[in-house]
């Protein structure tokens, strides 16, 4: 493949990650490298094995994958973007929000999971045109890392210039990717 095809796909699919780094980002209102980094490997990891993962399953599991991958993508997504919102608007956010890192445990996999199913998709469609896939998996697994890293460094200041209110926007555009998701394959 291309190399500038296989660069425009890795930045297609890391725009889930970079919104939802960046709604963390403003979640955690001060984020540290650590978390940056974490949040990056994890994203930038499952951009990189979902499409390996969907290539190796080739056309076989399509049938399978098809039918529910945008629902669990969206009720994921909706759960962790209702969170946020609820927090918005519950006394003490602050406190809640320390105490419950999405960059952490089950959250980050969940995260994780849910903005790399797309890859999911691409990796078996990679297959089915038989290319090979561990470079445009490379390409897509170090774009995702790198973007996801810089939203959650911008996160911080958007929720600055914001406030409070930059919570209830950062859980928005979570439930808004999950409806888009679930819309593109209805």
């Amino acid at each position: 493949m291309n190399f500038l095809v296989v660069l425009g796909l890795a930045f297609a699919l890391a725009m889930d990650a970079l919104a939802v780094s960046i709604a963390i980002g403003v979640s955690l209102a001060r984020t540290t490298f650590r978390q940056a980094l974490r949040l990056g490997l994890s994203f930038g990891t499952f951009q990189f094995l979902m499409p390996v993962v969907g290539w190796g399953a080739g056309t076989t599991l399509v049938r399978l994958i098809e039918r529910f991958d945008h629902w669990v993508a969206f009720a994921l997504l909706l759960g962790v973007g209702g969170r946020m919102i609820y927090g918005c608007f519950r006394s003490g956010e602050r406190i809640a929000i320390k105490r419950s890192d999405p960059t952490k445990g089950f959250s980050l996999f969940v995260l994780s999971v849910a903005t790399s199913l797309d890859a999911l998709a691409v990796g078996l469609s990679l297959a089915a045109i038989r290319v090979a896939v561990l470079y445009p998996a490379a390409v897509i697994g170090v774009v995702a890392f790198s973007m996801t890293v810089v939203g959650m460094k911008v996160g911080p200041l958007t929720g600055r210039l914001v406030g409070k209110w930059a919570e209830l926007a950062g859980g928005l555009v979570l439930i808004f990717i999950g409806v888009k998701i679930l819309f593109e394959h209805l």
